[in-house]
């Protein structure tokens, strides 16, 4: 008998101590899910999705993209869009802009919020956008300053934090000088994107500890994670366990990015929605309100829509022969 006493166990840590009671949701669907869309959305459709999503509680949506249509003729009637979107007191509108002539076009059509975008990775940028890094910069402290002194709030968008279509792994030293270079600009909130949807749990939690040891803080991230290799939800696990409160989605996982090849949609909405109500955590999303919208616009692009709740709320619906 072994007469060494093992020491008591110390009581369980509960993994989900520091995950927020609430979260906003930032839906991006109609502008990062409709540009990768190859059935084109009449822009009546799109202000129902718009309209839609607004209705079933989530408060901040990016509607479309002031960018050259020649570049994404998807989101050609981005001036159409955001003029006549009915809009609501309590919701944030935003739209992206790549330079000047889109910030013009985004404030004659009404937005308050735009959204600057850059990657992480030096070629992707490149390719992108047609611009180094220090390019990209520079060309957006014009477009931020302009945009504020306007009275506009600026979003910024870094792309390719966890992996690139071109140079494969990013480093997250490449990650904080973008992400720095961003704020130091005035945006108000980074959106880390998985743009090729490679990031893993770990790494997930590698890059967010070394942003929030920069002295970025967790009011100034919010994480967008396409659902490429079916991680998604882990990765937004692990963001929630240390403490972000906002999650870039799309409704029913529209998306990809057509300048990374092989990147497919962004996580779902209303799969995101359900697994923070199943955790406990406060949305002011009615997930049936979602899966409504969610449906129809399956049926408007004629495609399944790869939710994985949409599929077995669709399922259910027919088994009981419930009409959504």
């Amino acid at each position: 008998m072994n007469d060494v006493q093992s020491a008591p166990a110390a009581p369980p840590t509960d993994l989900f101590d520091a995950v927020p009671t609430d979260v906003s949701i930032y839906e991006v669907g109609p502008r990062d899910g409709l540009q990768n869309e190859k059935a084109v959305l009449p822009t009546d459709r799109k202000l129902e999705f718009i309209e839609g999503v607004v209705a079933a509680g989530v408060r901040r949506v990016e509607i479309t993209s002031f960018v050259d249509p020649r570049w994404i003729p998807a989101l050609a009637d981005h001036n159409e869009v955001a003029r006549a979107v009915r809009r609501t007191a309590d919701t944030q509108y935003s739209a992206l802009v790549p330079n000047m002539r889109g910030l013009d076009g985004a404030s004659r059509a009404g937005m308050r919020e735009v959204a600057v975008f850059m990657a992480a990775s030096e070629t992707h940028n490149r390719k992108n956008i047609n611009k180094s890094t220090d390019e990209a910069l520079a060309t957006y402290r014009v477009v931020v300053d302009e945009a504020r002194a306007r009275g506009m709030r600026v979003r910024g968008y870094v792309s390719c934090v966890y992996g690139c279509p071109y140079e494969g792994t990013v480093p997250l030293a490449q990650v904080d000088r973008v992400a720095q270079g961003l704020l130091d600009l005035g945006v108000y909130e980074l959106s880390l994107g998985d743009t090729i949807g490679v990031g893993t749990p770990r790494q997930i939690e590698y890059v967010l500890r070394g942003l929030l040891a920069a002295g970025i803080g967790l009011d100034r991230l919010a994480v967008h994670f396409h659902d490429t290799r079916g991680t998604a939800l882990a990765n937004i696990t692990v963001a929630l366990q240390l403490g972000v409160k906002t999650i870039d989605s799309a409704l029913g996982g529209l998306g990809g990015c057509p300048y990374a090849p092989g990147a497919s949609g962004n996580v779902a909405t209303e799969d995101v929605v359900y697994m923070l109500h199943g955790m406990g955590v406060r949305t002011g999303v009615d997930l049936d309100g979602l899966v409504a919208v969610s449906a129809k616009l399956g049926g408007y692009l004629g495609r399944e829509l790869p939710s994985k709740y949409l599929k077995a709320h669709l399922g259910h619906c027919a088994r009981v022969g419930k009409v959504v």
